[in-house]
């Protein structure tokens, strides 16, 4: 918490003065004297309320705590600040401040108490708490209220410095960054990749990492990149929770190639990547190979998407699609023993990973019925059991700043499949995803 509010008012007493002064960096006239010339200050963010209703299986774990048709609500505010530091760079922060309540925390702080086993999130029914930075190198999270009805609590998910020379790009503090070239899954993206069924990607979680990126040529570049993180028991940083890696991109005709070498969590992460064109379509394809530490008992493992997108007319009105395959060589076939799989469990644990299969084929499809109004409809199928994921969603375009957002998360499947819903060990329940609706409304400012 002292950290939190040092950086508060660090940031504060930089950027309220900053706005007065609104000078104009990169060539833009001003007028003054004052040393504060160089510096251009602009100021964003958005609020966003979600609603929602989720239905857990009668034979899922919350059985024991009283299914039926859940409640749940959420605000986020997220206010955005960036000082251009003249031709040097720019420091850049994002507060966001997130209160989150009903039926699933109460429900599910009914199962924690009573199984004392925090459900992985996302794997039965979603639990949307505080997030936590026990494994970040700075702790800019403060919980506010954390109680049994729900939570509330602020956070800084961006802070960092970014300096522009001509011999290269350096950022430091806490940022986000993305490495690959999936749609739906991403076995590149090493660094809080998003879920396959986040449907609002707009805002990665920040990390505490220092990155250098230096142009090649006219198209290409090298970046450089690093990542302490604390061991969450401990809270000590060690080389074995860090990351370290470096990622080339280098163009070759109409060809993009990308090369990637790692080391993350104690895992030698490498890949190569390409991205390519077939006529009007574009095409895409990432290849990574995991090899874990001696004492593991997968060794190591292969993992890969390829998708291709196009967009095209029908009927006077604008559509794209893709479509994208997905292998994960950790994957299982027996669901109810994955908690035997050490090394699957601890990649969802520490959110690497979203799946307990293999291969995976995922359609997308999107419709513009107005200027402002577009529909969207994404799969996620399981092809080995088959089992899969549908969701809808309608976004309108309320007011110029104003955004509405309608859909579904539907899962389907029969019994002993990944997403049908398969027994867990010991108990007479089943582990199956909770099917759930949504509305969200977002204000940008």
């Amino acid at each position: 918490m002292a950290v939190l509010s040092m950086l508060t008012v660090v940031w504060l007493c930089i950027g309220i003065p900053g706005g007065r002064w609104i000078p104009a960096a990169y060539g833009r006239s001003t007028s003054g004297d004052m040393p504060s010339e160089g510096l251009s200050p602009e100021w964003g963010g958005h609020l966003r309320l979600r609603g929602g209703l989720t239905r857990p299986d009668d034979q899922s774990l919350y059985q024991w705590v009283g299914t039926g048709t859940y409640e749940d609500g959420s605000a986020e505010l997220r206010l955005k600040h960036q000082i251009f530091l003249g031709e040097w760079g720019h420091f850049e922060t994002h507060y966001e401040a997130v209160a989150v309540g009903g039926d699933t925390w109460e429900k599910g702080r009914d199962l924690l108490r009573l199984t004392n086993v925090r459900l992985p999130d996302g794997l039965f029914v979603s639990q949307s708490g505080p997030l936590s930075d026990d494994r970040r190198l700075m702790d800019l999270t403060h919980v506010i209220h954390d109680g049994a009805e729900g939570a509330f609590y602020h956070r800084l998910d961006r802070l960092f410095l970014a300096l522009e020379r001509s011999w290269g790009n350096v950022r430091l503090g806490r940022q986000a960054v993305t490495w690959g070239n999936g749609m739906i899954f991403n076995p590149m993206d090493l660094f809080n990749p998003f879920a396959p069924t986040d449907v609002v990607r707009d805002y990665k979680v920040g990390d505490d990492m220092a990155i250098f990126t230096r142009q090649l040529g006219e198209n290409g570049d090298l970046q450089v990149i690093g990542v302490p993180r604390r061991n969450p028991e401990n809270r000590a940083v060690e080389w074995g929770e860090s990351a370290v890696g470096a990622k080339v991109r280098i163009p070759s005709g109409t060809t993009e190639w990308t090369f990637l070498l790692a080391e993350n969590h104690d895992n030698a992460v490498i890949g190569v990547g390409a991205v390519g064109y077939a006529g009007s379509a574009a095409w895409r394809v990432d290849a990574v190979w995991t090899a874990l530490p001696a004492e593991s008992p997968s060794g190591g493992y292969l993992s890969g998407a390829a998708n291709v997108d196009v967009s095209w007319t029908w009927w006077d009105k604008n559509f794209y699609g893709f479509l994208e395959m997905y292998y994960n060589g950790l994957g299982e076939t027996d669901y109810s023993a994955v908690g035997e799989n050490s090394d699957l469990a601890a990649a969802l644990a520490r959110g690497e990973l979203f799946t307990l299969g293999r291969l995976y084929l995922a359609p997308h499809v999107g419709v513009e019925f107005h200027p402002l109004v577009n529909a969207y409809l994404t799969f996620i199928n399981n092809l080995e059991d088959p089992s899969g994921v549908i969701q809808p969603r309608c976004v309108w375009s309320a007011a110029e700043d104003v955004e509405i957002m309608a859909g579904a998360t539907l899962y389907w499947g029969g019994p002993g499949t990944e997403f049908g819903g398969f027994p867990i060990p010991g108990t007479a329940a089943r582990a199956v995803p909770a099917d759930s609706a949504y509305l969200w409304l977002t204000w940008y400012y």
